[in-house]
């Protein structure tokens, strides 16, 4: 699973803004990303007239718009999508999900804040971090609109940290290996692609793998 982050706020606090920012950052050392936006209002991604349009028209519940380089997916829904199910089925072949909202939800937050939003969305308990625009003195570290790269440095930093996170370790002759948080990312996502191509495997919680080199 990736690593979960939520950006909350009040609105107009500069969340978009920021993700943009950390997405930028994230994308420039190497990660992989996702983005979701939660959003109580209805919305159109198709237009009136368009080929994906008439289909839905036509009373086509689901349409994918497939191409070389892009694919989207188009559902008409009863109920709101959990969380969990849209990570596990469209982001799991990323090292990030950056939420922009899911206040309610149960995954690490970073606050983004305004003096003139006037209380935080959110108690201190709930917080990773707080990115204001005045000091709060509040027990979570506090970044300014201008530090992007010192709040993702402090991302990475505690990343494996986060309720969200995988723990992998590796032990070779004997000894504990130290992995930097990328190479953590990448060789979780090796291993369990692997797995999950083999037959009977549906569901990995755990996974324990010993290597005895052979001496010819």
């Amino acid at each position: 699973m990736p690593l979960v982050i939520s950006f909350v706020g009040h609105s107009n606090s500069g969340k978009t803004t920021l993700l943009e920012r950390v997405i930028k950052e994230l994308k420039s050392r190497g990660y992989r990303l996702a983005t979701i936006k939660h959003t109580r209002h209805t919305f159109d991604i198709d237009q009136a007239g368009k080929d994906s349009w008439r289909f839905a028209e036509a009373g086509s519940d689901t349409i994918f718009l497939s191409s070389p380089h892009k694919l989207a997916l188009i559902k008409q829904l009863t109920r709101e999508t959990d969380l969990e199910e849209l990570i596990n089925v469209a982001c799991n072949d990323t090292d990030f999900v950056l939420l922009e909202g899911y206040k309610e939800g149960r995954f690490p937050k970073i606050e983004v804040h305004r003096k003139e939003s006037g209380s935080l969305a959110c108690s201190s308990q709930e917080l990773l971090a707080v990115v204001t625009d005045e000091p709060l003195n509040m027990a979570v570290p506090e970044f300014s609109f201008d530090q992007t790269k010192a709040l993702v440095d402090f991302m990475l930093e505690n990343a494996l940290l986060w309720p969200s996170a995988d723990r992998l370790e590796l032990t070779v002759n004997s000894v504990p290996v130290s992995i930097d948080e990328h190479a953590q990312l990448r060789l979780r996502d090796t291993l369990l692609d692997l797995v999950y191509s083999l037959p009977g495997i549906e569901e990995v919680e755990s996974m324990h793998i010993s290597l005895q080199r052979g001496r010819g």
